[in-house]
């Protein structure tokens, strides 16, 4: 394998012809002939002018549904036995944010596997693949049996898990326990729509966050991230990161400074608290489990009681696109698309 480093440093094209249709072949200087693609050539031809960064927050294609009775769903044995079906389970995710995967065995095993048919499932301080009861094992909210707040988990670490799953295993001698889905999205173009300023300062203002419950954890990212973040080049929103529990205190800004930013997070409260036009309320039930993207949706629940039994996981992010794009365009295509998915497509 050649050296990129060894090449003379004055190397030039000395001549460009072409024998094979899709392909030109190059006479280099220093007597080398080389033959490429040109679909490849093509994709990875450097820009006459280089944008930079927009200001104006810009988005992805995606689907947003004021249907609360519509969820997109698919079978579990039709993820487990087809990559067909894995490849439209996770486009629904894509797409709408989340999906339902129905008549799944209500065991956390077969669980594990639906989780395990995307990538391995990321380990935390919260174990891998959990399986837990509202008896506050960690000292999280999560572990209790009082309502929580439309949020994004992983807000403290300094690359969130991307997807989340949940399968309700059991909920017994009670009732509530809601889930609450927020598409954080569409929240966000509303606020662009209504309150475009407001975007600015939560999107230009980065905040410390952090998971202090237990006593031997203190997870701190490496630096402060703001709530909404962009893609550099396209100014695209790429990650929400909103959890009012996990937020700590800033100092690195001034009284004016600071003013904007809660006046834009009271705003963005409300938007998320829209019920006819922001939030999705569903029931859970054992043989129905939930898969989100963390980068995209809020998620809570409400108040219930009796006893819950839960179980699920996280998938990093890298390792779930890896998945997706083989599946869908196949690995020729994803070799050869290798480093334009920045500029071209977003997941």
């Amino acid at each position: 394998m050649a050296s990129s480093f060894e090449f003379p440093k004055k190397i030039f094209a000395k001549s460009v012809y072409h024998n094979v249709p899709g392909y030109i072949n190059v006479k280099w200087s220093d007597g080398h002939v080389g033959e490429y693609p040109i679909s490849w050539l093509e994709s990875h031809q450097l820009p006459s002018d280089l944008e930079m960064s927009n200001k104006v927050l810009t988005f992805r294609k995606f689907s947003h549904s004021y249907n609360k009775k519509f969820h997109p769903c698919v079978e579990f044995e039709e993820v487990m036995n087809t990559n067909e079906g894995l490849t439209k389970w996770l486009q629904y995710v894509i797409s709408w944010g989340y999906c339902l995967v129905k008549g799944v065995p209500v065991t956390p095993e077969a669980t594990k596997k639906l989780l395990e048919r995307i990538a391995f499932i990321r380990e935390t301080h919260y174990g891998g693949f959990w399986d837990f009861t509202s008896d506050l094992t960690f000292k999280d909210s999560a572990y209790t049996d009082e309502a929580l707040d439309a949020h994004t988990d992983n807000t403290y670490f300094s690359d969130p898990a991307r997807l989340q799953l949940f399968h309700l295993l059991e909920h017994t001698g009670g009732e509530g326990g809601t889930t609450l889905l927020v598409d954080g999205f569409y929240a966000a173009y509303r606020m662009l729509v209504e309150r475009p300023r407001s975007v600015e300062a939560l999107t230009d203002y980065a905040h410390p966050w952090h998971s202090s419950g237990n006593e031997d954890v203190s997870i701190q990212p490496y630096r402060y991230f703001p709530v909404f973040e962009r893609e550099p080049t396209n100014a695209r929103l790429l990650r929400i990161r909103w959890n009012n529990y996990d937020r700590a205190a800033k100092i690195d800004w001034t009284p004016t400074m600071a003013m904007q930013w809660y006046g834009a997070a009271r705003y963005w409260n409300a938007i998320i608290r829209r019920e006819n036009q922001t939030q999705k309320w569903l029931q859970l039930e054992p043989g129905t489990a939930l898969l989100f993207d963390n980068w995209r949706m809020l998620h809570g629940r409400s108040a219930f009681t009796g006893k819950r039994r839960m179980c699920g996981g996280y998938i990093n992010n890298d390792d779930f696109v890896s998945r997706f794009r083989l599946l869908k365009n196949g690995r020729e295509k994803v070799l050869d698309d290798i480093g334009t998915y920045s500029t071209r497509q977003s997941f």
